[in-house]
């Protein structure tokens, strides 16, 4: 099982994401967006952590990287373009592989 974050949680095509990574086997540790949508996250993967301050989102990621089981593997952007390279370049500060819609 592999551990996911996911930036722009309120986004169209996130609830795609998040179905796809609970239909795999692997689990939805985190989640971002400036939106509450802690209403899709719950539906979705209850157990997920939700933030909507990019700070406090990449603040417990970076801790989870303490421990190998907690570790981020993948983060999927699905942000809005022109957010995407800022993003990218903090999943990849994490360790983590980097999956970007579009």
């Amino acid at each position: 099982m592999k551990n996911f974050a996911l930036i722009g949680a309120a986004g169209y095509i996130a609830p795609r994401h998040m179905r796809a990574i609970n239909d795999t086997g692997n689990r939805l540790s985190a989640a971002y967006d400036v939106n509450d949508s802690v209403g899709i996250i719950d539906s979705i993967s209850p157990q997920s952590e939700f933030f909507t301050e990019f700070e406090r989102f990449y603040e417990h990621a970076h801790q989870r990287r303490r421990n190998p089981a907690t570790a981020l593997d993948y983060v999927a952007i699905c942000s809005p373009n022109y957010l995407h390279h800022a993003h990218i370049a903090a999943g990849l500060r994490l360790g983590a592989d980097v999956i970007c819609e579009k």
